[in-house]
Formats: structure tokens, C-alpha cells, sequence
């Protein structure tokens, strides 16, 4: 059987999105995969910092994180791509200017406007990354700030068509829904980080799978023609797959790495 590379997203796939449970079938799965001489690659929106110790623990080969800006493989980064100081200056500036709420992400850590009480779901995801042991003091108005890409929120008081308008002339702007965008430099995607990869082990693109459930994946599963899409998945991705597995509680990636003979 030849070598194939496989890359999971996180949340909603790998990562039971309410109870942030693990199930033990796919870290069965996984390990099974990797044992029969296949990668694993997680490959998530998430910056590096942000693959928490559950995940690294079941056991990868590497990362690619914050949406392509970032891979790492067996200990080494083999690409990193931070924003210059002074786009990011930008950025905040119209930020402001258009009231958004935002956090900025880097490959090491957070940064939040601390100018203002967090509310919502920010305050939400703000007490998560504390309670995880992240530092969440760091702030737009830090003199050396850097990031690689960053999430956004608008409500009624956002001057949204304006910063859209913006930041999508170098951004690609991916909607989450609910007001909720990842912005991402052009050129960098989850897909580009498997063609990077791709390229880097010379597997062809036929042995390349990408496992995911919602908005954020569908360039790296357009990339690849095995494109497998979790059965609890945003439903618009159920049409532009090859493949729906099961729910992730009920052994979805077991069922979808047995379906395609990894396992």
C-alpha cells in the first residue's frame, strides 16, 4: 500500500465542540494510521500555541496551523508567516475605526483590545484561553506587536462593509457565520499548507485525504480529491465531498480511515 498523508481539522472533527472530549476512537484511529506507515497531519485555523497538550498527546507527525501561515514537522518549522509590524498597526487602526472586535493570533500567543471589556462570545473565548493557562494580558497596544491572522466579530454599531471592503484587497475573509470571520492573508489557506507538504514528501495528490466539518475547511477540501466531510458538518459541505462519515461522537473518523482502507 502506498504512503498516504492525512489531515484532520480540530474542532467539530477531532474535537467534540461542546464537551471538548477526544473520542477514544479516533485516537485509536490515528495511531492505527500512523503504525501502517501513513502521516497524520492536524491541520486547523488554530495558530500553533493553540494545539492544546490532548491533541499533540494522541500523536502527529506535524501541524498546519493558523490556516497555512504555519507548519511544523517533527520538531522543526518548515514555514512561518507573520504579518510586518506595520500592517498590523493598520489593521488595528481600521479595527477601531469600524468598531469590530477582534483577536489577533500569533504562532506563540493572544492579543486582545484591552481597552474595553470583553463581551459575548470574545469574553467567552477570552475566559477559555485563561482558564487553559494562556497569557491574555497581551494587547493590540503592545509597541512590538506581530501576529498571523485573526478572527473578527461585528454587531450593530460595525461599520462592516467598510472594513470588508478593506481588508479584503490583501485578506481572504472566511465566514463563520453570525457575524464571525477568520481573516487570513492571501495565499495561505489550509490547502496551501497540504500542497506544501504534498511537495515536501512527494506524495501524489491522489494519496492525500483532509477530514473536516465546517466553512474553514473547505479549501483544503476542495484540494484534495479525498475530501471527507464529518456527518455533524455545516450541511453545505455534504455536497462538495467525495465522502460523509459519521458523527464524531459516533467513531466518525474510525468509520471514515476504515472506509478508505488506512486502517
Amino acid at each position: 500500500m502506498s504512503r498516504k498523508i492525512i489531515f484532520f481539522d480540530i474542532d467539530g472533527t477531532i474535537i467534540i465542540e461542546d464537551t471538548h472530549i477526544i473520542p477514544k476512537s479516533t485516537v485509536k484511529a490515528i495511531k492505527r494510521a500512523r503504525a501502517n506507515g501513513h502521516l497524520a497531519f492536524i491541520n486547523t485555523g488554530r495558530t500553533f500555541f493553540n494545539v492544546t497538550e490532548n491533541i499533540r498527546e494522541i500523536g502527529f507527525d506535524g501541524y498546519v496551523c493558523g490556516c497555512g501561515t504555519y507548519i511544523h514537522y517533527k520538531g522543526e518549522t518548515l514555514l512561518a508567516k507573520s504579518l510586518d509590524h506595520e500592517t498590523c498597526i493598520e489593521i488595528i487602526k481600521k479595527l477601531r475605526e469600524c468598531e469590530i472586535e477582534a483577536v489577533f493570533e500569533s504562532w506563540d500567543g493572544v492579543f486582545f483590545d484591552q481597552t474595553k471589556p470583553a463581551r459575548g462570545e470574545l469574553a467567552q473565548l477570552k475566559d477559555q484561553f485563561g482558564l487553559q493557562g494562556f497569557d491574555v494580558t497581551k494587547s493590540w497596544d503592545d509597541p512590538d506587536i506581530v501576529f498571523d491572522k485573526f478572527v473578527v466579530w461585528s454587531n450593530e454599531d460595525s461599520d462592516f462593509e467598510t472594513f470588508y471592503s478593506y481588508i479584503t484587497k490583501d485578506f481572504d475573509y472566511i465566514d463563520r457565520g453570525n457575524r464571525f470571520g477568520e481573516v487570513v492573508p492571501k495565499g495561505y489557506s489550509k490547502a496551501t499548507g497540504i500542497k506544501f507538504l504534498q511537495e515536501y514528501f512527494s506524495i501524489p495528490l491522489e494519496d492525500c485525504y483532509a477530514i473536516g466539518d465546517s466553512s474553514n475547511d473547505l479549501s483544503m477540501l476542495e484540494y484534495v480529491p479525498n475530501s471527507i466531510a464529518m456527518g455533524n458538518s455545516t450541511p453545505f459541505l455534504f455536497d462538495l465531498v467525495s465522502f460523509t462519515t459519521h458523527n464524531i461522537e459516533d467513531d466518525g473518523i474510525e468509520y471514515a480511515l476504515a472506509y478508505y482502507k488506512i486502517i
